[in-house]
């Protein structure tokens, strides 16, 4: 039995149901419901009524929230304070794009001021990351953040708003990307993500009717693509890091270049837990951004 289903319980009976528990602790009603379930497995006892058209707590239940409230307000206490090691395990998502650049630093920083802090890095594009994150597989997620800004009942850390970019073969001559798409190949970037369709839109702006020669899965590969001469193509601009060797040139696309919005994003009620406070302050220092900022 893990301790979030008691914060849960207590989150189900300060709010009065399921749905509000689920928004306060940032998770999905379905899994609230299952974990009600896992404790009720665990006391041997049912801890809500189900007969009727609401859920209604059992006197089992308002007991043993009011026995375990002094203990949760205790841990909760304790979980902000910063003189304590960390020590546990996290379990957060990254997609692919981060993973060879931005996960290494992440991870060197955990190693070096929290060494007894186990992590697990999970790939994914965004929205099945956001899936794991809201029914309690992750802890937290390095992501694309929706254009419509995510959903409320998550805490959102922006990170950085990167600008997509034209990329040529490095022995190109052409000066625009109009002359560079007449003599290249387009390489497509993936676009069942919301990146490859970004690229794609633009291309189409740029030149339309221009199908791709090739489509692949990775910035990555695209890249190597790019280096080697066999195309051209568009991709959000990466930092640079030293897994990324494939050298291309890199075309600004002018005053209509399209962004993307890189977040750190976890649940409301994990937003101080000191293991997920930890990861989240790795992004940032990542992107150069200062505590004070966070």
């Amino acid at each position: 039995m893990k301790f979030e289903f008691l914060m849960t319980l207590n989150s189900v009976l300060r709010h009065g149901s399921f749905a509000s528990a689920a928004d306060d602790m940032g998770l999905t009603p379905s899994a609230v419901s299952l974990q009600m379930k896992r404790l009720e497995e665990y006391v041997g006892q049912p801890l809500f009524d189900r007969s009727g058209r609401t859920v209604r707590p059992t006197p089992l239940a308002s007991d043993l929230a009011e026995s375990i409230r002094t203990a949760l307000d205790a841990v909760e206490e304790a979980r902000t304070r910063h003189s304590a090691a960390l020590s546990g395990r996290v379990v957060i998502g990254a997609i692919r794009s981060l993973q060879p650049t931005m996960i290494p630093l992440v991870l060197r920083e955990i190693g070096d001021r929290h060494p007894g802090l186990a992590v697990r890095v999970i790939q994914g594009d965004s929205g099945e990351l956001l899936d794991h994150l809201k029914a309690g597989r992750l802890d937290g997620a390095a992501l694309i953040r929706p254009t419509s800004g995510g959903s409320s009942r998550l805490n959102w850390q922006d990170l950085e708003r990167q600008p997509f970019v034209f990329v040529a073969p490095p022995d190109s001559t052409e000066t625009t990307a109009e002359a560079l798409i007449a003599r290249y190949d387009w390489i497509q970037f993936d676009t069942s993500l919301t990146s490859g369709r970004t690229a794609a839109s633009h291309l189409h702006r740029l030149s339309p009717g221009t199908r791709p020669r090739f489509e692949l899965e990775s910035i990555e590969a695209v890249l190597a693509m790019v280096s080697a001469g066999l195309g051209v193509s568009i991709i959000p601009r990466l930092p640079v890091a030293p897994t990324v060797r494939a050298p291309v040139r890199q075309i600004p696309l002018g005053v209509s270049t399209p962004t993307r919005q890189i977040a750190f994003v976890c649940r409301n009620g994990d937003a101080d837990n000191r293991r997920v406070r930890a990861i989240r302050d790795a992004f940032a220092n990542g992107y150069g951004i200062t505590r004070d900022d966070v």
